[in-house]
Order: structure tokens, then C-alpha cells, then sequence
């Protein structure tokens, strides 16, 4: 695992140095629309954009100023393209720092909509560990908060009840991610008073599609997309594999936009968060959430099409 690792934070170093560049470079065809498409929010108020932006491994840069400084160029890219929703987690490592450094950075607590989670089998540390986690956000509370993998979700999630009746905190949630406990997760969607649930959906991860997303349209709960990229590895595999004549059809220049579109195509999806190191591809993510958007024809076509590369 350790060798895993580290090998992630190479990649991720090469990246980010390739980022900074990037910021440099004039790049037209990837920009997102000024009014990309929104979704509903189960608590009212302003439409989502139907693309965030996550930040497992992209955003774990430590102390390291000129990664800082990359991830915060990133962060301006997903915002001047009309992004809002960004989605972190204790588990992330220095990920939340980052976000509070370029939150600070371009003076945009304003812009976003801030999504965390509480990750402690500590069932009595909920408020303190959000409590926490604001303070590296630089915020003061956070738009939703989120029980992260179900863990000790029972007494977390009783103490975020309270939290939104305070009115600390103004959604909540639980999140899972591999397509992990699925059972369970429907269990809590049918009895328990949540927002958001955060699940992996994809062309190739299609379970969800079975009985959580239509029971997600049935009690008005918003549907957070995690992994629609499976970390990297769906685009990594369709990367010489030239891009079907049909995905003009819906406006995709690329592998990553017809798997965006494919996904923000379910009617119970609210947002996808795809995470990166690039500016070029926070662009080319964000104009994904544009129309056209694919009919369930063409998401067949598009599932079948991708499953046998």
C-alpha cells in the first residue's frame, strides 16, 4: 500500500507541475459555459451546476507552495467556469487545507458550495471534527456535510439531524464509493431524513442504477456522483481509442465529456465531481454540463461502446 501510494503522489507531482503550465495556455474549445446546466438542491434555494469538483489525491499537496499555488489556479478555472460545489473529507490527507489556502487565495468563499464529511468511528466527535475540518475550509459552516462510507453513520448522523435544525450546517448526507454497500445504503435513503447521498456511477458502474437512483428521485434526496472517471482509470483506458463520430451528436470533444454527459443524463443525478490537477481539464470537465445531453438510447450506446474497449 505504501508503495501504492507513493507511486499516486508521483503521478500527482508530474501532474501538478504539468498544471501550472497549463495556466499559461490559451485554450478555447474546453471553456465552460457561462450558464452551465443546473440541477435542483433538496434544500431549496439556487440551482447546482451539474459539475463540482473533488479532491481525493489531486488536492493532498501538503506545504508545498507552488502545488498550493497550482491547486488554487485550478480552483479559479472551476469557479470563472461557473463550478461551485467542491467535495473533501478528513480522509483526504492536507486536502482541505488546500482547499481553505485557495478559497483565501482568490477571496471566494462566496463561490462555493462547501461539501465535507465526517470520517471517525468516534460517534461523539461529529460536531468537533466538523467543527475541524471548517477551520482548515477557512469557513465558517459548511453547505453539507456528509457521514463518509457509512462509517458509525447511526450517531453521526443523529448529531447532523441536530446540526441542520441549528442550522450549522445546511444539508446532510452519507457517501459511499466502489459501489460498496448498496443494500445498506437504500436502507438509510428509505427511513432516514437526508439531503445528498454520494455513490460511484458511471457508464461501467451501473448498479446504482437499479434501485438507488430511483429511489433517490422518489424521496427528492440529491445524488453526488464520486469516481465517474474510476479515479482516472475509465479515461487512462479509452485514451487511444478514437472518440465515436456520434459523440458530436451531444456536443463531447472527448472521452471524459461523453462519460460526464452519460452520467448527468440520469434524471436523479444532481452533480458530478470529477477531481483533477489541471486546469485544461477543469474546463473540459465543466463544458460537459452543457446541452445537449444524451437520450437512453444513446446512454446505452455510450455504456456498451466503453465496457468493450
Amino acid at each position: 500500500m505504501t508503495h501504492q501510494w507513493s507511486r499516486h503522489r508521483r503521478h500527482l507531482l508530474q501532474a501538478l507541475a504539468a498544471g501550472t503550465a497549463l495556466t499559461a495556455l490559451p485554450v478555447s474549445w474546453g471553456r465552460a459555459s457561462p450558464s452551465p446546466i443546473t440541477r435542483r438542491s433538496p434544500t431549496g434555494g439556487s440551482g447546482i451546476p451539474a459539475v463540482g469538483l473533488g479532491t481525493w489525491i489531486t488536492f493532498n499537496v501538503g506545504d508545498n507552495q507552488r502545488l498550493l499555488d497550482s491547486c488554487a489556479n485550478v480552483m479559479k478555472a472551476f469557479f470563472d467556469g461557473g463550478g461551485t460545489v467542491i467535495d473533501s473529507s478528513p480522509m483526504y490527507g492536507s486536502s482541505q487545507h488546500t482547499v481553505g489556502y485557495g478559497l483565501d487565495k482568490l477571496d471566494a468563499r462566496d463561490r462555493v458550495f462547501a461539501a465535507d464529511k465526517v470520517w471517525t468511528r468516534d460517534g461523539d466527535a461529529t460536531r468537533r471534527q466538523g467543527r475541524k475540518s471548517a477551520d482548515l475550509w477557512r469557513l465558517d459552516q459548511f453547505d453539507l456535510l456528509q457521514v463518509h462510507n457509512l462509517v458509525s453513520w447511526r450517531e453521526h448522523l443523529d448529531t447532523l439531524k441536530a446540526m441542520k435544525e441549528e442550522g450549522v450546517v445546511g444539508s446532510i448526507g452519507i457517501t459511499t464509493s466502489h459501489g460498496r454497500r448498496h443494500r445498506e445504503l437504500e436502507q438509510i435513503m428509505a427511513s432516514e431524513p437526508i439531503d445528498f447521498v454520494q455513490l460511484t456511477y458511471n457508464p461501467v458502474d451501473r448498479k446504482a442504477e437499479e434501485r438507488l437512483l430511483p429511489l433517490a428521485r422518489e424521496k427528492g434526496i440529491g445524488i453526488i456522483v464520486n469516481r465517474p472517471f474510476r479515479q482516472g482509470a475509465l479515461t487512462e483506458r479509452l485514451a487511444n481509442e478514437p472518440l465515436p463520430d456520434w459523440a458530436a451528436d451531444v456536443g463531447a470533444n472527448s472521452w471524459a465529456q461523453l462519460i460526464l454527459k452519460f452520467i448527468l443524463a440520469h434524471p436523479a443525478v444532481t452533480c458530478a465531481i470529477p477531481a483533477t490537477t489541471r486546469v485544461d481539464h477543469v474546463r473540459e470537465n465543466l463544458a460537459a454540463a452543457q446541452a445537449p445531453l444524451p437520450d437512453d438510447d444513446l446512454q446505452e450506446r455510450i455504456s456498451d461502446t466503453i465496457r468493450s474497449v
